[in-house]
């Protein structure tokens, strides 16, 4: 009798490891999306308030001004809100995906060290990074609708292929987030690196990668910064989309190739740190 009954429970846990082993992304990306709750409230005030107040500030306060001195061609074409509606939006989905691959991942090996909970089941490095990434996702995709449906409610839109540019920001936050992700999975202790990469890393991209002004008005020797950032790039592609910007077919192409890159560099990097971290 006991050796059928240790059978049977042999059995029943092999079985109940099957739909771990296969939806291991999702239940970790289920588990994310639920510790979200606790701070709903703040996300669904900052999405709402974040662009109503941005662009309120720039389409009212600083685009009258602008607009106003260049004269009836606008600036690049167009009106400065509209120049600008496009960076703002990218800078929101950038600023959402350091959120999401900064502290939680940390949490996930140090405060909460959930990750080692869940290696414990039969759930792998690579499908618990898997299971974050969409957690991220779902975070910077409802951030980047609401943030396009005040920008049409502000004007900020002349062009229909401008809806496109909600696909252009969440891709342009995944490609600094997971690179993020590379780094802050490997930390042990909390010495304020999260804030220094908000500070040095986020705050210096979001100044110096033409979101208020075109690139080329900067210094030579300061373009470079905006070459290399992910968010230039998607600042660009969205403004192509959103009003028509005039640039090379090559350059278009490369807002597109140089972030695909990132992504997938950051999330088989991160799989791979993740997965050894797990393993040790």
């Amino acid at each position: 009798m006991t050796s059928v009954d240790t059978t049977t429970d042999a059995a029943r846990a092999l079985d109940g490891g099957v739909r771990p082993r296969r939806y291991g992304s999702w239940y970790v990306a289920e588990h994310r999306i639920r510790s979200m709750r606790s701070y709903l409230g703040t996300l669904v005030a900052t999405s709402i308030g974040n662009p109503v107040v941005y662009l309120f500030a720039l389409g009212v306060g600083l685009a009258s001004l602008v607009d106003k001195n260049v004269g009836a061609g606008g600036y690049n074409g167009v009106s400065y809100l509209a120049f600008v509606a496009p960076a703002l939006l990218a800078t929101a989905a950038v600023t959402v995906a350091a959120e999401e691959t900064t502290y939680p991942f940390m949490m996930g090996f140090k405060w909460n060290p959930i990750f080692f909970a869940m290696n414990a089941a039969p759930i792998t490095g690579n499908q618990i990074v898997n299971g974050m990434f969409i957690g991220v996702i779902v975070r910077i995709l409802p951030t980047s609708v609401v943030y396009f449906v005040v920008m049409l409610l502000f004007g900020a839109v002349p062009s229909p292929w401008g809806a496109l540019d909600i696909l252009v920001a969440t891709f342009t936050g995944l490609s600094v987030g997971l690179v993020i992700s590379v780094y802050t999975s490997r930390i042990e202790e909390d010495k304020g690196q999260m804030a220094m990469i908000m500070r040095f890393g986020i705050t210096p991209m979001f100044l110096f990668s033409g979101t208020f002004f075109s690139l080329s008005q900067m210094p030579i020797y300061l373009q470079w910064i905006g070459w290399i950032s992910p968010l230039w790039h998607g600042t660009q592609l969205g403004r192509v989309l959103s009003y028509g910007a005039a640039e090379p077919g090559w350059l278009t192409a490369v807002h597109i190739v140089y972030p695909l890159l990132l992504c997938l560099y950051g999330w088989r990097a991160t799989q791979r740190v993740v997965t050894r971290r797990l393993n040790k």
